[in-house]
C-alpha cells in the first residue's frame, strides 16, 4: 500500500512514467503552489469515446459572454497538433463548452486545451475507441460521489493509475440534498458542505450543484486523466424518480417533469457527452460503445424512460403476516409483468447490440447499470445480533427490527432495484437468451457496496455475473449496525443468496475490470478513508472471471 497525498504525486508520476509536464499541470493547478487558473476553475473533461471521435469539455468561470480556442494535439507539449478550433459560450449553455472532436484515429492517445484570452485551461488527456485487434482494456467503474460525506479519493486514485482506459461512472455523480440533508454532520466537520445550500430543484441550482462537484481537485484530476463513460442514476435528479414523479420531490417543490428537465440540461451542459439530435430525447441515455474485437460495453438507463413507481415498504409490510401472504406478493406484486424498469426501445437497442457482438466473436459482454440486478433477500436475522457482536453505541433497534421483518418473510432487501422488478428484469434476461447471450458482465453501483454475484434466470439458466462497486465516499447501508454487526451481516447476505458469492458494505473506493481474451479480472480497491485527503489504498479481493459453457463465473 502506498499513502497517496499530493505532496507525493510528482514523485509517483515519474516513477510511473506519465509526463512531468502533464501531471504538473493537473496535480498541482489548484494548490498553493501553482497560482490558480481563474478562467478554467472546473477544469477539463472528455468523454463518450467512438472510435473516431470524443467530446473534450471546459467551463470558463465568467458572467459573460466569451470566445474559447481548443487544441488537441499527439503530444502533451502540443507540438503535433491535429486539431483546433474555436467556439463561443454564453449564459445559454451555463459558460460550458463541449467540442465533438471527430477525425481522430482510433486506439489513439490525445492531449487537448482550452485557450481564453490568452489564459490556457489545465491539459487534458484522452483517448479513442480501438478497433481491430486488442490485447487488453481496463475499466475503473465508480458510482456515488456524495461531496459532504468526504474527499473524493477514489477519484484521485484514479487519475494516478496510468494503466485505466476508460472510467465508467454509474450514476449518483452529484446529490441533491440540502446542507441539512443525508451527509449534513460529516459535511460540516470536513467543511465540504453542499451549496447551493437548499435542495437542488430549479436548472440554476443544479448548475451551482455541478460546478461544486466538478471544482473539487480530485474530481478534476480523474477527468483530466481519462474519458468519461457516464449514467446517471437517480440522485442526478432526485431520490428515486420513476417516469412521472419521485420520492424526494413533493407538490410544495413544484411540477416534477419541470424539475427532471432542469436536472437533465444541467447534466447535459456539465458532463463530457454527446447531445442528442432531437432535443426531447435527453432522456434517453443508453449508449453502446465497442472497443475492437475485445469488448462490447452497453449502458442502461433505468430512471427517467420506463420505470414504473416503487413499490414502498411502508405500504405493503404491515398487511404481510403469512407465507401466503409473501408468496402473493412475490407472485402478484413484484411479479407484476406491467410493472417496468426500463424502456422497450432501450431494451432492444441493448439486446441487439450485444447480440451483434456474440455474432461477431466479440470476447466479452459488458452491460453498465445502476442498481443491483442479483436476487438479494434479506436472510433471517433473529436472535443474531442480541450479542456484543454488534456495536452497543449504534442506534439500531428500528433498522433492526425492518430487516428482521424482511428476513422472516424472506423478501428483498430493497425494491427499487431490480428485485422490486422482478418479472421486467426476467423478460431482460429472456431477450438475451432468445439471441443466444447468457455470459453477461454486469457492472453495477448504487449500493454502496462491493458485490461479486452469479446471475439466474427464473428457470435457473446462468445469465453472466455482477460486479457492484462501493461508493466514492456515500457509506455502506449496515455500518450503522457498526463493524462487527456489518461483517455479519454481510456474511449472512452471502449464505442466504445463492446469487450472493461475497459482498461487502464497509469501504470506500472502486472497481478495476481488466480483460484480455482468455480471462478478465475484477480488484476491488478501497481507500483507508475519506476523512482526510491523505490515505491508503489496499486490494480488498480479486477474482477472475472465466468463461464456463455459455456463461460465465468467479474463479473462486
Amino acid at each position: 500500500m502506498k499513502n497517496i497525498s499530493r505532496r507525493n504525486f510528482i514523485k509517483m508520476s515519474a516513477a510511473s512514467g506519465l509526463s512531468l509536464k502533464w501531471f504538473t499541470h493537473v496535480s498541482l493547478a489548484n494548490t498553493p503552489q501553482l497560482k490558480t487558473n481563474s478562467t478554467f476553475l472546473h477544469g477539463v473533461a472528455s468523454g463518450d469515446p467512438t472510435q473516431s471521435s470524443v467530446i473534450i469539455w471546459t467551463r470558463i468561470s465568467a458572467n459573460f459572454d466569451a470566445q474559447v480556442h481548443w487544441q488537441i494535439a499527439l503530444d502533451s507539449d502540443f507540438n503535433n497538433i491535429v486539431r483546433f478550433g474555436k467556439t463561443r459560450t454564453s449564459s445559454d449553455k451555463d459558460y460550458t463548452i463541449k467540442i465533438d472532436v471527430s477525425g481522430l484515429e482510433s486506439g489513439q492517445t490525445y492531449y487537448y486545451r482550452f485557450e481564453n484570452s490568452k489564459v490556457y485551461s489545465e491539459i487534458g488527456r484522452t483517448k479513442t475507441l480501438p478497433k481491430g485487434k486488442v490485447e487488453q482494456v481496463n475499466l475503473a467503474v465508480v458510482s456515488c460521489s456524495n461531496y459532504p460525506f468526504g474527499f473524493f479519493n477514489a477519484y484521485e486514485q484514479i487519475g494516478l493509475d496510468k494503466s485505466i482506459d476508460f472510467v465508467l461512472h454509474l450514476g449518483d455523480y452529484i446529490y441533491e440534498y440540502g446542507r441539512e440533508g443525508w451527509g449534513a454532520e460529516v459535511g460540516k466537520s470536513l467543511s465540504r458542505e453542499h451549496f447551493p445550500e437548499h435542495e437542488t430543484i430549479t436548472l440554476q441550482d443544479y448548475r451551482q450543484r455541478h460546478a461544486q462537484y466538478k471544482a473539487d481537485y480530485a474530481s478534476r484530476l480523474m477527468h483530466a486523466a481519462h474519458p468519461l463513460i457516464p449514467t446517471w442514476d437517480d440522485h442526478e435528479s432526485a431520490n428515486n424518480p420513476y417516469m412521472n414523479g419521485a420520492q424526494n420531490h413533493d407538490k410544495s417543490e413544484g411540477d416534477w417533469l419541470k424539475r427532471r428537465d432542469a436536472s437533465v440540461q444541467a447534466y447535459y451542459e456539465w458532463m463530457p457527452i454527446r447531445e442528442p439530435k432531437n432535443i426531447a430525447q435527453r432522456t434517453e441515455l443508453w449508449r453502446y460503445y465497442q472497443i475492437g474485437d475485445l469488448l462490447s460495453l452497453s449502458t442502461l438507463e433505468t430512471r427517467h424512460t420506463g420505470r414504473t413507481k416503487q413499490i414502498d415498504y411502508a405500504d405493503i409490510l404491515p398487511n404481510l403476516s403469512t407465507r401466503h401472504d409473501r408468496d402473493n406478493f412475490m407472485q402478484n406484486v413484484l411479479g407484476d409483468p406491467s410493472r417496468n424498469m426500463i424502456s422497450a426501445t432501450m431494451q432492444d437497442f441493448v439486446v441487439n447490440n450485444i447480440a451483434q457482438s456474440k455474432q461477431d466473436n466479440i470476447a466479452w459482454r459488458v452491460v453498465g447499470n445502476q442498481i443491483p440486478m442479483a436476487r438479494t433477500h434479506v436472510p433471517n436475522i433473529t436472535n443474531k445480533f442480541n450479542s456484543d457482536k454488534v456495536h452497543k453505541s449504534d442506534p439500531i433497534s428500528e433498522e433492526l427490527a425492518h430487516l428482521t421483518k424482511l428476513g422472516e418473510l424472506d423478501l428483498p432487501i430493497y425494491l427499487d432495484t431490480w428485485d422490486g422488478y422482478a418479472a421486467a428484469r426476467e423478460a431482460f434476461y429472456k431477450a438475451f437468451k432468445d439471441k443466444g447471450v447468457q455470459d453477461l458482465i454486469v457492472l453495477t453501483g448504487d449500493s454502496h457496496s462491493f458485490w461479486a454475484n452469479q446471475l439466474y434466470s427464473d428457470d435457473k439458466q446462468k445469465m453472466g455475473i455482477e460486479i457492484g462497486t462501493a461508493g466514492v465516499t456515500s457509506p455502506g447501508d449496515f455500518e450503522r449496525m457498526g463493524a462487527n454487526g456489518a461483517k455479519m451481516f454481510d456474511q449472512l447476505l452471502s449464505e442466504h443468496n445463492d446469487e450472493v458469492l461475497w459482498t461487502s458494505c464497509q469501504h470506500r473506493g472502486y472497481v478495476k475490470l481488466s480483460l484480455n481474451h482468455s480471462k478478465a479480472k475484477v480488484e476491488y480497491l478501497a481507500v483507508s478513508t475519506v476523512m482526510s485527503s491523505d490515505y491508503e489504498t489496499s486490494v480488498v479481493r480479486t477474482f477472475d472471471i472465466l468463461k464456463e459453457n455459455n456463461s460465465l463465473r468467479f474463479d473462486i
